[in-house]
């Protein structure tokens, strides 16, 4: 049975997302850490949900974490 709240197929591997993030993000505040988290998000679920549509919106979050720290 599929779970799409709790364990969406999307978000599925040998770890689950959210557990990468929330490592990435630790000891992160604010926006930083949303936007990095955004990042991991969208370049995982790419290939099975929104394709390059998923690539474009990773890259956008990376490129506001960019430009914040300039």
């Amino acid at each position: 049975m599929v779970d799409n709240i709790n364990h969406p197929e999307h978000y599925k591997g040998k770890t689950e997302v959210i557990e990468m993030i929330e490592q990435l993000t630790e000891g992160m505040e604010g926006n930083k850490a949303y936007m990095l988290g955004n990042v991991v998000k969208y370049i995982f679920r790419h290939e099975k949900k929104n394709g390059i549509e998923d690539l474009k919106k990773a890259s956008w979050y990376l490129n506001r974490v960019i430009n914040s720290e300039n």
